[in-house]
């Protein structure tokens, strides 16, 4: 296995003035994420699938510990990440990248195309020449459908799935072995969407890519996935072969998720 998790957990201060995770006005806590475990094999394409608010980014960002569990494990390609620091937790990080929501939110504006996917390696490959880097970003952006005109140009100036695109381009260029994808066409057009899930395909065999998918579209889970995880207030509340739990869920929460979905791809 490639990813193990194992007991994850994640709470926050309740709403009630405080802006701190230190406490709400009573002390009282909500639990984001609740008791989590999966594991994930090299290779394949592992969706987490819900409604808003149900935990899922906050699991996601997690994993790449972005944001630090309360308590639990978390294992990648057997090292524990929770007990890493400096250059071995460097040194995972490079192979861990993630593909975030808002392709506009997740780009610096003040920066041009360029910039913003050669700073990766300009933090794990200093050693390469600024030729060296250009070229890289270059076939990288080539790869993913932008010209080469695209390394000067800002974020602003592209459209939403170009943006994506950058992205996605960002979070290859060190050709990483595991990729989180949270909802990563959940703010693009139904036909530009599907545009990004073929490419992501496409890169996933090409590199050899893990994938974890993060959406609440059963459709795109259907579409994308091997296996799958539906979650709720926290929990996994049923997880196996995407086929089997999406033609013959278990769990009442999954059958009620599935009549709300008009069809799904077969």
């Amino acid at each position: 296995m490639i990813l193990e998790a194992r007991e994850l957990r994640k709470t926050y201060a309740k709403a009630g003035g405080a802006l701190s995770s230190g406490g709400g006005s009573n002390g009282e806590r909500f639990t984001a994420v609740d008791g989590v475990s999966f594991s994930v094999a090299a290779g394949e394409t592992f969706a987490i699938v819900g409604e808003s608010g149900c935990g899922k980014t906050t699991l996601a960002r997690m994993l790449l510990r972005l944001i630090e569990p309360d308590s639990g494990e978390l294992h990648f390609e057997g090292a524990d990440l929770l007990k890493q620091s400096g250059e071995p937790l460097r040194v995972n990080r490079r192979q861990m990248q993630m593909i975030f929501q808002d392709p506009f939110a997740s780009l610096n504006p003040r920066m041009r195309v360029g910039a913003i996917v050669a700073e990766p390696l300009e933090i794990h490959e200093s050693g390469l020449s600024a030729a060296e880097r250009r070229d890289q970003v270059a076939a990288m952006l080539k790869r993913v459908g932008l010209n080469e005109d695209a390394l000067k140009r800002y974020p602003h100036e592209f459209s939403g799935g170009q943006r994506q695109r950058v992205g996605i381009a960002r979070a290859l260029i060190l050709r990483p072995k595991l990729v989180v994808a949270d909802e990563p066409v959940s703010a693009l057009d139904v036909s530009v969407g599907a545009q990004v899930l073929l490419l992501l395909q496409e890169l996933q065999k090409e590199f050899g890519l893990t994938y974890i998918f993060i959406s609440h579209s059963l459709p795109v889970v259907a579409q994308i996935a091997t296996r799958v995880a539906v979650m709720r207030r926290g929990r996994f509340v049923e997880t196996g072969d995407v086929d089997l739990v999406l033609r013959r869920p278990v769990e009442q929460y999954t059958k009620e998720l599935l009549a709300a979905v008009p069809e799904i791809p077969r």
